[in-house]
Protein backbone atom coordinates (compact mmCIF):
# COMPACT_ATOMS: atom_id res chain seq x y z
CA UNK A 1 0.00 0.00 0.00
CA UNK A 2 2.85 2.42 0.76
CA UNK A 3 4.38 1.74 -2.47
CA UNK A 4 1.33 2.72 -4.40
CA UNK A 5 0.97 5.65 -2.63
CA UNK A 6 4.36 6.66 -3.01
CA UNK A 7 4.05 6.08 -6.70
CA UNK A 8 0.69 8.63 -6.88
CA UNK A 9 2.09 11.20 -4.65
CA UNK A 10 5.96 11.13 -7.34
CA UNK A 11 4.83 9.89 -10.99
CA UNK A 12 7.54 8.50 -13.33
CA UNK A 13 9.30 10.66 -15.07
CA UNK A 14 11.88 9.53 -18.40
CA UNK A 15 15.17 9.10 -17.62
CA UNK A 16 17.72 11.43 -18.95
CA UNK A 17 20.07 10.41 -21.46
CA UNK A 18 23.20 10.37 -18.33
CA UNK A 19 20.93 7.88 -16.52
CA UNK A 20 20.53 6.04 -19.55
CA UNK A 21 24.35 5.78 -19.76
CA UNK A 22 24.77 4.74 -16.67
CA UNK A 23 22.10 1.62 -17.03
CA UNK A 24 24.08 0.37 -19.68
CA UNK A 25 27.13 0.67 -17.88
CA UNK A 26 25.85 -1.41 -15.50
CA UNK A 27 24.22 -4.16 -17.74
CA UNK A 28 27.38 -4.18 -18.79
CA UNK A 29 29.67 -4.43 -15.88
CA UNK A 30 26.64 -7.54 -14.25
CA UNK A 31 27.08 -9.30 -18.12
CA UNK A 32 30.90 -9.08 -17.66
CA UNK A 33 30.68 -10.57 -14.16
CA UNK A 34 28.58 -13.21 -15.28
CA UNK A 35 30.36 -14.27 -17.88
CA UNK A 36 33.91 -14.83 -16.07
CA UNK A 37 32.19 -16.70 -13.42
CA UNK A 38 31.04 -18.97 -16.71
CA UNK A 39 34.37 -19.45 -17.67
CA UNK A 40 35.78 -20.15 -14.04
CA UNK A 41 33.38 -22.61 -13.17
CA UNK A 42 34.22 -24.63 -16.74
CA UNK A 43 37.80 -24.29 -16.25
CA UNK A 44 37.54 -25.75 -12.65
CA UNK A 45 35.07 -28.73 -13.34
CA UNK A 46 37.31 -29.52 -16.44
CA UNK A 47 40.32 -29.39 -13.82
CA UNK A 48 38.86 -31.69 -10.95
CA UNK A 49 37.37 -33.92 -14.22
CA UNK A 50 40.98 -34.39 -15.50
CA UNK A 51 42.29 -35.16 -12.05
CA UNK A 52 39.41 -37.66 -11.46
CA UNK A 53 39.69 -39.51 -14.24
CA UNK A 54 43.75 -39.76 -15.56
CA UNK A 55 45.24 -39.37 -11.99
CA UNK A 56 46.25 -42.25 -9.97
CA UNK A 57 44.22 -41.11 -7.10
CA UNK A 58 41.48 -40.16 -8.77
CA UNK A 59 38.54 -42.50 -6.66
CA UNK A 60 40.45 -41.48 -3.54
CA UNK A 61 40.11 -37.74 -4.25
CA UNK A 62 36.46 -38.31 -5.70
CA UNK A 63 35.78 -40.16 -1.71
CA UNK A 64 37.52 -37.66 0.11
CA UNK A 65 35.39 -34.69 -1.53
CA UNK A 66 32.33 -36.06 -0.73
CA UNK A 67 32.90 -36.66 2.76
CA UNK A 68 34.08 -33.47 3.19
CA UNK A 69 31.08 -31.90 1.81
CA UNK A 70 28.82 -33.92 3.67
CA UNK A 71 30.99 -33.02 7.23
CA UNK A 72 30.55 -29.20 5.66
CA UNK A 73 26.81 -29.51 5.64
CA UNK A 74 26.43 -31.52 8.96
CA UNK A 75 28.77 -28.83 10.54
CA UNK A 76 26.42 -26.01 9.25
CA UNK A 77 22.91 -27.73 10.13
CA UNK A 78 24.59 -28.25 13.72
CA UNK A 79 25.48 -24.03 14.21
CA UNK A 80 22.26 -23.12 12.46
CA UNK A 81 20.47 -24.60 15.16
CA UNK A 82 23.01 -23.49 18.80
CA UNK A 83 23.43 -19.81 17.14
CA UNK A 84 20.24 -18.71 15.67
CA UNK A 85 19.99 -15.76 13.43
CA UNK A 86 16.40 -15.19 13.60
CA UNK A 87 13.06 -15.37 15.10
CA UNK A 88 12.31 -18.43 16.95
CA UNK A 89 9.66 -20.73 15.46
CA UNK A 90 6.74 -19.82 16.56
CA UNK A 91 5.13 -22.17 19.21
CA UNK A 92 2.23 -24.36 20.03
CA UNK A 93 1.36 -22.34 22.37
CA UNK A 94 1.71 -18.94 20.69
CA UNK A 95 -0.23 -20.61 17.73
CA UNK A 96 -2.87 -21.21 19.53
CA UNK A 97 -3.28 -18.16 20.94
CA UNK A 98 -3.30 -16.16 17.89
CA UNK A 99 -5.99 -18.05 17.11
CA UNK A 100 -7.98 -17.29 20.17
CA UNK A 101 -7.70 -13.32 19.12
CA UNK A 102 -7.22 -10.48 21.70
CA UNK A 103 -8.94 -11.09 24.79
CA UNK A 104 -12.30 -9.70 25.53
CA UNK A 105 -10.76 -7.49 28.60
CA UNK A 106 -7.68 -5.79 28.93
CA UNK A 107 -5.85 -3.75 31.00
CA UNK A 108 -2.53 -1.81 30.17
CA UNK A 109 1.11 -2.35 31.73
CA UNK A 110 4.43 -0.95 31.48
CA UNK A 111 6.96 -3.23 32.02
CA UNK A 112 10.79 -2.55 31.76
CA UNK A 113 13.34 -5.74 31.84
CA UNK A 114 16.65 -6.02 30.66
CA UNK A 115 17.52 -8.72 27.87
CA UNK A 116 21.34 -10.32 26.41
CA UNK A 117 22.69 -8.05 23.94
CA UNK A 118 22.48 -11.12 21.20
CA UNK A 119 20.09 -12.03 18.50
CA UNK A 120 16.86 -13.47 18.61
CA UNK A 121 16.84 -12.07 22.52
CA UNK A 122 13.73 -9.99 22.12
CA UNK A 123 11.92 -12.13 20.00
CA UNK A 124 12.13 -14.47 22.88
CA UNK A 125 10.31 -12.42 25.07
CA UNK A 126 7.69 -11.76 22.48
CA UNK A 127 6.86 -15.10 22.04
CA UNK A 128 6.56 -15.62 25.83
CA UNK A 129 3.81 -12.47 25.84
CA UNK A 130 2.31 -14.00 22.49
CA UNK A 131 1.64 -17.44 24.63
CA UNK A 132 -0.01 -14.98 27.24
CA UNK A 133 -2.22 -13.25 24.63
CA UNK A 134 -0.32 -9.97 25.70
CA UNK A 135 -0.50 -7.05 22.73
CA UNK A 136 2.97 -4.96 22.83
CA UNK A 137 1.54 -1.72 21.89
CA UNK A 138 4.91 0.26 21.87
CA UNK A 139 8.44 -0.29 22.57
CA UNK A 140 11.19 1.32 23.33
CA UNK A 141 14.83 0.15 23.92
CA UNK A 142 18.01 1.93 26.24
CA UNK A 143 21.30 0.38 24.78
CA UNK A 144 23.81 -0.23 27.89
CA UNK A 145 27.56 -1.81 28.09
CA UNK A 146 26.14 -4.77 28.42
CA UNK A 147 22.72 -5.98 27.10
CA UNK A 148 20.04 -3.78 26.24
CA UNK A 149 16.89 -2.50 28.42
CA UNK A 150 13.56 -3.12 26.87
CA UNK A 151 10.46 -0.62 28.01
CA UNK A 152 7.19 -2.16 27.08
CA UNK A 153 3.95 -0.56 27.19
CA UNK A 154 1.30 -3.64 26.97
CA UNK A 155 -2.06 -4.53 26.56
CA UNK A 156 -2.54 -7.72 28.48
CA UNK A 157 -5.89 -9.55 29.71
CA UNK A 158 -7.62 -8.25 32.55
CA UNK A 159 -7.46 -11.78 34.65
CA UNK A 160 -3.57 -12.00 34.04
CA UNK A 161 -2.23 -11.20 37.40
CA UNK A 162 1.05 -9.41 37.80
CA UNK A 163 2.84 -12.00 39.00
CA UNK A 164 2.05 -13.86 36.07
CA UNK A 165 3.59 -11.84 33.41
CA UNK A 166 6.83 -11.33 35.81
CA UNK A 167 7.39 -15.12 35.76
CA UNK A 168 6.80 -15.36 31.78
CA UNK A 169 9.40 -12.66 31.08
CA UNK A 170 11.43 -14.24 33.73
CA UNK A 171 11.96 -17.44 32.08
CA UNK A 172 12.22 -15.80 28.01
CA UNK A 173 15.24 -14.71 29.41
CA UNK A 174 14.79 -11.06 31.08
CA UNK A 175 15.94 -9.90 34.46
CA UNK A 176 15.47 -7.40 36.69
CA UNK A 177 11.72 -6.86 35.71
CA UNK A 178 9.74 -4.06 36.47
CA UNK A 179 6.40 -3.78 35.46
CA UNK A 180 3.42 -1.10 36.77
CA UNK A 181 -0.10 -0.17 35.61
CA UNK A 182 -0.76 2.16 32.60
CA UNK A 183 -3.41 4.19 31.78
CA UNK A 184 -4.87 6.21 28.76
CA UNK A 185 -1.80 8.72 28.83
CA UNK A 186 0.75 6.24 28.06
CA UNK A 187 -0.34 5.67 25.03
CA UNK A 188 1.41 9.30 23.85
CA UNK A 189 4.17 8.13 21.64
CA UNK A 190 7.54 9.02 23.17
CA UNK A 191 8.68 11.72 20.69
CA UNK A 192 5.53 13.49 21.20
CA UNK A 193 5.68 13.27 24.90
CA UNK A 194 9.00 14.39 24.78
CA UNK A 195 8.35 17.58 22.48
CA UNK A 196 5.05 18.15 24.95
CA UNK A 197 7.34 18.42 27.55
CA UNK A 198 10.02 20.64 26.51
CA UNK A 199 6.99 22.84 24.77
CA UNK A 200 5.58 23.39 28.42
CA UNK A 201 9.59 24.11 29.78
CA UNK A 202 9.97 26.84 27.33
CA UNK A 203 6.95 28.51 28.07
CA UNK A 204 7.72 28.61 31.84
CA UNK A 205 10.82 28.19 34.04
CA UNK A 206 8.34 26.44 37.37
CA UNK A 207 7.65 23.69 34.44
CA UNK A 208 11.05 22.03 34.44
CA UNK A 209 10.69 19.62 37.84
CA UNK A 210 7.25 18.64 36.85
CA UNK A 211 8.22 17.96 33.09
CA UNK A 212 11.14 15.85 34.51
CA UNK A 213 8.71 14.12 36.90
CA UNK A 214 6.39 13.51 34.17
CA UNK A 215 9.08 12.15 31.69
CA UNK A 216 10.19 9.13 34.30
CA UNK A 217 7.29 8.90 36.26
CA UNK A 218 7.23 8.39 40.17
CA UNK A 219 10.72 10.18 41.18
CA UNK A 220 12.04 12.62 44.14
CA UNK A 221 13.24 15.95 42.68
CA UNK A 222 15.35 18.00 44.40
CA UNK A 223 17.29 21.25 44.22
CA UNK A 224 20.15 22.48 45.87
CA UNK A 225 21.61 25.89 45.69
CA UNK A 226 25.49 26.63 44.88
CA UNK A 227 27.83 25.88 47.29
CA UNK A 228 31.04 28.41 47.84
CA UNK A 229 33.91 27.57 45.45
CA UNK A 230 31.74 24.44 43.74
CA UNK A 231 31.15 23.22 40.03
CA UNK A 232 28.52 20.89 40.01
CA UNK A 233 28.86 18.23 37.38
CA UNK A 234 26.47 16.09 35.71
CA UNK A 235 26.34 12.60 37.11
CA UNK A 236 24.33 9.25 36.75
CA UNK A 237 25.67 6.21 39.80
CA UNK A 238 22.22 4.15 39.14
CA UNK A 239 18.90 5.45 40.86
CA UNK A 240 20.63 8.69 40.99
CA UNK A 241 21.31 11.81 38.69
CA UNK A 242 22.53 14.77 39.47
CA UNK A 243 22.45 17.62 37.11
CA UNK A 244 23.60 21.24 36.99
CA UNK A 245 21.30 24.14 36.82
CA UNK A 246 21.94 27.78 35.51
CA UNK A 247 23.09 29.77 38.19
CA UNK A 248 25.34 27.00 40.15
CA UNK A 249 22.44 24.90 41.75
CA UNK A 250 21.90 20.98 41.43
CA UNK A 251 18.83 19.29 40.64
CA UNK A 252 18.87 15.81 41.91
CA UNK A 253 16.72 12.91 40.71
CA UNK A 254 16.08 10.17 42.62
CA UNK A 255 14.27 7.07 41.81
CA UNK A 256 14.49 4.21 44.15
CA UNK A 257 12.18 1.56 43.01
CA UNK A 258 13.97 2.00 38.87
CA UNK A 259 17.64 2.66 37.70
CA UNK A 260 17.97 5.80 35.41
CA UNK A 261 19.27 4.87 32.05
CA UNK A 262 21.86 6.46 30.10
CA UNK A 263 19.16 7.48 27.34
CA UNK A 264 17.11 8.63 30.26
CA UNK A 265 20.05 10.90 31.31
CA UNK A 266 20.78 12.21 28.14
CA UNK A 267 16.91 13.22 27.76
CA UNK A 268 16.77 14.69 31.58
CA UNK A 269 20.24 16.70 30.25
CA UNK A 270 18.02 18.15 27.11
CA UNK A 271 15.71 19.37 29.19
CA UNK A 272 17.79 21.44 31.75
CA UNK A 273 20.26 22.20 29.27
CA UNK A 274 16.74 23.89 27.45
CA UNK A 275 15.71 25.51 30.77
CA UNK A 276 19.43 27.06 31.12
CA UNK A 277 19.60 28.35 27.36
CA UNK A 278 16.07 30.27 27.46
CA UNK A 279 16.90 31.62 31.16
CA UNK A 280 14.02 32.64 33.40
CA UNK A 281 10.96 32.70 31.98
CA UNK A 282 7.22 33.36 33.18
CA UNK A 283 4.24 33.34 30.90
CA UNK A 284 2.13 36.09 31.08
CA UNK A 285 -1.78 34.86 32.10
CA UNK A 286 -3.93 36.73 33.53
CA UNK A 287 -7.77 37.04 34.75
CA UNK A 288 -9.63 39.79 35.32
CA UNK A 289 -11.74 39.30 38.69
CA UNK A 290 -14.66 41.77 40.29
CA UNK A 291 -14.67 41.64 44.25
CA UNK A 292 -17.96 42.39 46.20
CA UNK A 293 -17.20 46.01 46.13
CA UNK A 294 -17.24 46.09 42.67
CA UNK A 295 -13.42 46.81 42.57
CA UNK A 296 -11.80 45.76 39.26
CA UNK A 297 -9.10 43.07 40.11
CA UNK A 298 -6.28 40.83 37.92
CA UNK A 299 -5.32 38.00 38.63
CA UNK A 300 -1.63 36.55 37.33
CA UNK A 301 1.44 35.14 37.36
CA UNK A 302 4.15 37.23 39.70
CA UNK A 303 7.87 37.48 38.89
CA UNK A 304 10.78 38.61 40.79
CA UNK A 305 10.23 42.02 39.88
CA UNK A 306 7.15 42.23 42.00
CA UNK A 307 9.27 41.94 44.84
CA UNK A 308 9.49 45.39 45.69
CA UNK A 309 5.45 45.43 45.50
CA UNK A 310 5.38 42.62 47.68
CA UNK A 311 7.32 44.13 50.29
CA UNK A 312 4.83 47.24 50.52
CA UNK A 313 2.06 45.00 50.79
CA UNK A 314 3.76 43.14 53.58
CA UNK A 315 4.32 46.58 55.26
CA UNK A 316 0.67 46.97 55.03
CA UNK A 317 -0.43 43.36 56.48
CA UNK A 318 -1.03 43.38 60.49
CA UNK A 319 1.48 40.98 62.37
CA UNK A 320 -1.26 38.39 62.96
CA UNK A 321 -1.76 38.16 59.56
CA UNK A 322 2.06 37.68 58.70
CA UNK A 323 2.54 35.11 61.32
CA UNK A 324 -0.44 32.43 60.12
CA UNK A 325 1.09 33.19 57.09
CA UNK A 326 4.71 32.32 57.57
CA UNK A 327 4.68 30.34 61.04
CA UNK A 328 7.49 32.29 62.63
CA UNK A 329 8.93 35.61 63.40
CA UNK A 330 7.23 38.35 61.40
CA UNK A 331 10.66 39.86 60.82
CA UNK A 332 12.21 37.30 58.62
CA UNK A 333 8.94 37.65 56.44
CA UNK A 334 10.53 39.95 54.07
CA UNK A 335 13.27 37.21 53.33
CA UNK A 336 11.29 34.86 52.15
CA UNK A 337 10.43 36.47 49.17
CA UNK A 338 13.25 36.22 47.21
CA UNK A 339 12.86 32.64 47.13
CA UNK A 340 9.08 32.79 47.42
CA UNK A 341 8.96 34.51 43.73
CA UNK A 342 12.06 32.62 42.05
CA UNK A 343 10.12 30.27 39.06
CA UNK A 344 12.00 27.64 39.38
CA UNK A 345 11.08 26.66 43.17
CA UNK A 346 6.77 26.48 41.65
CA UNK A 347 4.33 29.14 40.83
CA UNK A 348 3.18 32.31 42.25
CA UNK A 349 -0.05 33.60 41.95
CA UNK A 350 -0.49 38.04 42.56
CA UNK A 351 -3.77 39.61 42.75
CA UNK A 352 -3.34 43.21 41.63
CA UNK A 353 -5.42 46.22 42.07
CA UNK A 354 -6.30 48.68 38.84
CA UNK A 355 -3.34 51.45 41.05
CA UNK A 356 -0.69 48.52 40.96
CA UNK A 357 -1.12 47.67 43.52
CA UNK A 358 -0.50 43.85 45.22
CA UNK A 359 -3.17 42.68 47.43
CA UNK A 360 -2.69 39.16 47.52
CA UNK A 361 -0.28 36.31 46.83
CA UNK A 362 -0.28 32.62 46.53
CA UNK A 363 2.58 30.08 46.27
CA UNK A 364 2.41 26.61 44.58
CA UNK A 365 6.04 25.45 45.83
CA UNK A 366 6.97 21.73 44.28
CA UNK A 367 8.07 19.29 47.20
CA UNK A 368 8.72 15.92 45.83
CA UNK A 369 5.72 14.44 44.46
CA UNK A 370 3.46 17.06 45.74
CA UNK A 371 3.21 20.55 46.58
CA UNK A 372 2.36 22.78 48.97
CA UNK A 373 -0.10 26.32 49.06
CA UNK A 374 0.47 28.79 50.57
CA UNK A 375 -2.19 32.34 50.39
CA UNK A 376 -1.55 35.32 51.82
CA UNK A 377 -4.08 38.09 51.11
CA UNK A 378 -4.21 41.85 52.65
CA UNK A 379 -6.36 42.54 55.63
CA UNK A 380 -8.12 45.08 53.87
CA UNK A 381 -8.99 42.48 51.31
CA UNK A 382 -9.69 39.80 53.48
CA UNK A 383 -13.28 38.20 53.67
CA UNK A 384 -13.82 39.00 49.84
CA UNK A 385 -13.48 35.20 48.31
CA UNK A 386 -10.03 36.06 46.84
CA UNK A 387 -8.33 33.02 49.18
CA UNK A 388 -11.18 30.56 47.74
CA UNK A 389 -10.46 31.59 44.03
CA UNK A 390 -6.68 31.67 44.63
CA UNK A 391 -6.88 28.24 46.37
CA UNK A 392 -8.92 26.90 43.47
CA UNK A 393 -6.38 28.18 40.50
CA UNK A 394 -3.53 26.19 42.92
CA UNK A 395 -5.25 23.30 43.11
CA UNK A 396 -6.14 23.06 39.01
CA UNK A 397 -2.61 23.88 38.45
CA UNK A 398 -1.42 21.35 40.55
CA UNK A 399 -3.82 19.01 39.16
CA UNK A 400 -2.63 20.15 35.45
CA UNK A 401 1.05 19.33 36.67
CA UNK A 402 0.14 15.76 37.09
CA UNK A 403 0.85 15.88 41.35
CA UNK A 404 -1.51 13.72 43.17
CA UNK A 405 -1.86 15.46 46.83
CA UNK A 406 -1.52 19.38 47.28
CA UNK A 407 -1.18 20.32 51.24
CA UNK A 408 -1.12 23.66 52.98
CA UNK A 409 0.19 23.86 56.72
CA UNK A 410 -0.80 26.78 59.29
CA UNK A 411 -1.76 27.07 63.07
CA UNK A 412 -4.66 24.67 64.26
CA UNK A 413 -6.91 28.01 64.96
CA UNK A 414 -7.11 29.63 61.31
CA UNK A 415 -10.32 29.11 60.54
CA UNK A 416 -10.65 31.61 57.22
CA UNK A 417 -7.79 28.90 55.85
CA UNK A 418 -9.35 26.08 57.28
CA UNK A 419 -12.88 27.11 55.45
CA UNK A 420 -11.49 28.15 52.12
CA UNK A 421 -9.89 24.43 51.78
CA UNK A 422 -13.34 23.36 52.30
CA UNK A 423 -14.83 24.59 49.82
CA UNK A 424 -12.66 23.16 47.14
CA UNK A 425 -14.77 20.36 47.39
CA UNK A 426 -12.57 17.79 46.95
CA UNK A 427 -11.57 15.14 49.73
CA UNK A 428 -9.07 16.60 52.21
CA UNK A 429 -7.33 14.90 55.42
CA UNK A 430 -6.24 16.86 58.87
CA UNK A 431 -3.19 16.21 60.26
CA UNK A 432 -2.53 17.78 64.06
CA UNK A 433 0.87 18.03 66.00
CA UNK A 434 1.98 20.49 68.16
CA UNK A 435 -0.74 22.74 67.23
CA UNK A 436 0.59 23.13 63.65
CA UNK A 437 -2.39 21.90 61.22
CA UNK A 438 -1.21 20.06 57.81
CA UNK A 439 -4.39 19.82 55.50
CA UNK A 440 -3.68 17.44 52.70
CA UNK A 441 -5.97 17.98 49.66
CA UNK A 442 -6.39 14.67 47.06
CA UNK A 443 -6.63 15.75 43.50
CA UNK A 444 -7.23 12.56 42.03
CA UNK A 445 -10.58 12.69 39.75
CA UNK A 446 -11.05 16.20 41.23
CA UNK A 447 -9.67 18.05 37.61
CA UNK A 448 -13.36 18.23 36.69
CA UNK A 449 -14.36 19.99 39.54
CA UNK A 450 -11.68 22.59 39.24
CA UNK A 451 -11.89 25.57 36.94
CA UNK A 452 -9.48 26.62 34.46
CA UNK A 453 -6.90 28.24 35.78
CA UNK A 454 -6.35 30.53 32.99
CA UNK A 455 -7.34 30.80 29.49
CA UNK A 456 -6.32 28.63 26.84
CA UNK A 457 -2.13 28.69 27.15
CA UNK A 458 -0.01 27.35 24.25
CA UNK A 459 1.69 23.69 25.06
CA UNK A 460 -0.84 22.69 27.79
CA UNK A 461 -3.06 20.09 27.29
Amino acid sequence: MSESSSTAQHPSTTPSRAQRRQARGARWRHSTVELAAVFLAVATADLIANVVVHGHDGPVLLFASALALLATAVFHAWWAHRHPHGAPPPTPEAEAAAEAGPPAETRLWRLRTTVSDAPGSLATVCAALAVLRVSIISLQTHPLPEGTVDEFLLRAPRDLPRAGLTEAVALAGGREIWTDPADAHDLVDVPTHVLGLATRTALDTAELPVALRQLFGRLTVRHFPRRPGEEPAPSLAGHLMRLPVPGGGLIELSRPHLPFTPTEFARAKALVDLDGVLGPRVPKVADRLRSPAGAELTVRRAVPQDRAAALAMHHRCSTETLRRRYHGPVADADRYLAHLLDPRHGQTLAVETADGELVALAHLLWDDDSAELAVLVEDAWQRRGLGVDLLRRMAALAAEAGVATVYAVTQAGNTALIGAMQRLTIPLDYQVEDGTLVITAHLAGAAGRLPSPWPSLPGRP
